[in-house]
């Protein structure tokens, strides 16, 4: 079994309602700015101690974090009308990925 190289080219991101037909990256609106964005993360660890920053809807939805390629979020970001932004822990913005 080939093991995955976290290298660069892969990012950890939210996703709503995983494995079930409403499926998707959980994204917000910054409302200085009125931009969608998706959070992206280098660890897990930032990932989930970010998660708990975040609004969300724990009654209705489900969440769980997932490793994802790089091209892949770009792509479902760009479907979407969203920009990605690799957050720290605290949800700062580290840089765009573009």
């Amino acid at each position: 079994m080939e093991n995955i190289n976290m290298d660069d080219n892969w990012y950890y991101v939210i996703v709503q309602n995983p494995d079930t037909v409403s499926e998707k990256f959980l994204g917000f609106v910054d409302e200085k700015n009125n931009e969608k964005f998706l959070p992206a993360f280098k660890t897990k660890n930032d990932a989930q101690k970010c998660f708990q920053l975040l609004p969300k809807d724990l009654f209705n939805e489900k969440y769980d974090i997932h490793a994802v390629i790089e091209e892949d979020i770009l792509s479902a970001a760009e479907k979407n009308g969203h920009l990605v932004f690799l957050l720290d822990e605290t949800g700062q913005i580290l840089k765009p990925l573009h």
